[in-house]
């Protein structure tokens, strides 16, 4: 990466803040045209983040895909196959091109984090077997395999971690349940450990979703409608997520946490998700902004990089000075009759339903693709 010039831009000082910033999008197209070399080059990007949703879009569109889509209609492939097929090439394309970040930051960046088939999200056994499949499949390094933190997911994530393949815990909005991710991921690294396997080389976040909250409690605030719930507006998303941290350095400081470190483990870091806001009566580096800490990660779509590359306003750590006041905003959200807890659980269970929806959209769009093509060869 070059980065050399001596231009402080709000990019630089973000990273420069210890935290990595990944490109929350990937296409074929993307790829191809040099884009995202160019991200990791110029904008200080050094990983990327895929999700179903992310994949319908860029499949969807069908740039960059028609000669793969015509070997695998000739082949008769199954529609299920052909999306893995795509998906994981375009994964292990992204992968090589990040390999040099990888390597840079001994295996800490560079990395592409790819799901498990959302329709698993319930099935921990199944989960287990498609992650397997999903790092055989790249057969890179430097991939990340994403699990849902559902209650299904948790001991997935236990059984994926302790076979020493890195993970990206996804679909995270509840503080008690992101205690739950970082205990499921101590408890992996303890299994890999007794089967002898290198614990430096297994590394995961924890994506912590942001704007939805903000989007689903917000709603509610309209709702009860006073002075004082349109004062909170805005305040309940970076609230969890300062906490969220809170909990993280708690955790990871303890002694079982020391103990793996010790012995090689990595941290699992923060990963800020759904950065880009909803509302756009709000700034929109608000999630960038404010959530800088050290050893997070924050993956943005390409309009949040770029918002936060022209204006963004990097005042250095904006998170471990807040949770006092973290604690006070979501008291008062409570106080008026939003329930923390039934929000959070409806935001997880529209999250896996989002995700399920995508998928199936996107099995849709590749059927019609590989029989226009098999019709084509006839």
């Amino acid at each position: 990466m070059s980065n050399a010039d001596s231009t402080v831009t709000p990019l630089k000082s973000l990273a420069g803040e210890g935290v990595s910033i990944w490109l929350d999008d990937l296409s074929r197209k993307r790829i191809e045209s040099g884009n995202l070399a160019g991200l990791i080059e110029n904008s200080h990007v050094v990983g990327v983040t895929t999700n179903p949703s992310i994949f319908q879009a860029a499949i969807g569109s069908g740039e960059g895909y028609e000669e793969q889509l015509a070997d695998l209609a000739t082949r008769g492939v199954t529609v299920d196959e052909a999306v893995r097929m795509m998906t994981t090439a375009d994964v292990r394309a992204a992968a090589d091109i990040l390999r040099p970040v990888y390597d840079a930051t001994q295996g800490r960046d560079g990395r592409v984090s790819i799901e498990v088939d959302p329709r698993l999200a319930h099935n921990t056994a199944a989960t287990v077997a498609e992650a397997k499949q999903l790092a055989w499949l790249v057969d890179r390094p430097n991939v990340m395999i994403k699990i849902p933190a559902t209650k299904a997911g948790l001991p997935a994530i236990t059984e994926v971690i302790g076979l020493g393949i890195s993970v990206n815990v996804t679909l995270i909005f509840s503080l008690e349940r992101y205690r739950a991710v970082m205990d499921a991921y101590l408890t992996g690294l303890g299994k890999a450990q007794a089967a002898g396997i290198d614990l430096a080389g297994i590394h995961s976040v924890a994506s912590f979703f942001v704007s939805r909250v903000d989007a689903e409690i917000d709603k509610r605030l309209d709702r009860v409608g006073t002075d004082e719930a349109k004062s909170l507006k805005g305040r309940a998303a970076l609230a969890n997520a300062r906490l969220a941290y809170e909990a993280y350095e708690e955790v990871f400081a303890s002694e079982r946490a020391t103990k793996l470190e010790t012995a090689g483990a990595n941290k699992q870091r923060p990963l800020w998700a759904s950065t880009g806001v909803k509302d756009p009566a709000y700034k929109d580096t608000l999630y960038v902004d404010e959530l800088v800490a050290p050893g997070t990660v924050n993956t943005m779509p390409e309009g949040t990089l770029k918002a936060t590359a022209d204006h963004g306003e990097i005042t250095g750590d904006t998170v471990t000075g807040g949770y006092e006041q973290a604690r006070a905003d979501l008291k008062a959200v409570d106080a008026l009759g939003i329930s923390y807890d039934e929000v959070v659980q409806q935001l997880e269970d529209e999250g896996v339903a989002k995700f399920d929806v995508a998928w199936n959209d996107l099995l849709g769009t590749v059927a019609n693709r590989l029989a226009g093509k098999e019709a084509q060869a006839k």
